[in-house]
């Protein structure tokens, strides 16, 4: 087997840190200003800049769910998934810690009232959305998410420079709808950091935005892999 890359571990860590701190950040930061549009294209936008970055040496997944997608659809071996999702989810708590570091620095900021980009549902949803309508969405926009990512950077795929732009417009759309549900997730790692920051109810309702991102992950990658791939013997010229 194959030995695992450094810097492909330190590619996801530091590509989700930084998903973290300009996706998460806008947010918290910069979200009065911005609104939901501004935060929905930082989220895309940086991750449309790290599929260039970071992608010829990880492939740019910076989120579990990618990879899980990717596993299912066997573009990853378990072993390697399961490091690139360690890094992940040291490079989310990373970029969390960061954002914090920075709001703290806004005169008044409290993190306890003010949030740290967490997610949520009922009481700790924007718009008060119960656990079935977070579900939902988390499991539908993940598959869609994970669906172009496998889509777009597929080997038979040319070229592969343009995934960026498909990907990281995907991730804004994503944002659009699912920010007044749940601040949106489609990313464990994007949840995990600021919830182990935050605590409280951030991080007794996580599992949320773990399972059901993950669901629409393994729904996604069998759909890749079972119905959208096409055969070699039916391929044409």
């Amino acid at each position: 087997m194959k030995s695992i890359s450094v810097s492909a571990l330190a590619a996801e860590g530091l590509g989700t840190a930084l998903l973290v701190i300009f996706g998460v950040g806008t947010a918290v930061i910069a979200g009065d200003t911005v609104g939901t549009p501004g935060i929905a294209l930082a989220f895309g936008l940086t991750l449309l800049a790290l599929v260039y970055a970071i992608g010829p040496i990880s492939g740019c997944h910076i989120n579990p769910a990618v990879t899980i997608g990717a596993l299912i659809a066997r573009a990853i071996t378990p072993i390697k998934a399961a490091f690139y999702i360690a890094a992940q989810a040291v490079g989310a708590l990373i970029g969390a810690l960061i954002v914090l570091a920075i709001a703290s620095g806004r005169p008044g900021y409290n993190m306890a009232s003010d949030g740290l980009g967490t997610n949520g549902f009922g009481n700790s949803s924007p718009g008060g959305y119960g656990l079935v309508s977070v579900a939902v969405f988390e499991t539908v926009a993940t598959g869609l998410l994970v669906l172009v990512v496998l889509a777009t950077t597929a080997p038979t795929v040319h070229p592969v420079v343009a995934a960026g732009i498909p990907i990281g417009l995907t991730l804004t759309v994503v944002h659009l709808l699912g920010i007044g549900i749940d601040s949106t997730s489609v990313n464990p790692a994007r949840s995990f950091g600021p919830a182990l920051v935050a605590g409280g109810p951030a991080l007794s309702q996580l599992w949320v935005f773990v399972v059901f991102p993950v669901l629409g992950a393994v729904i996604a990658g069998s759909i890749h892999r079972f119905v959208l791939t096409v055969p070699a013997s039916e391929k044409t010229v």
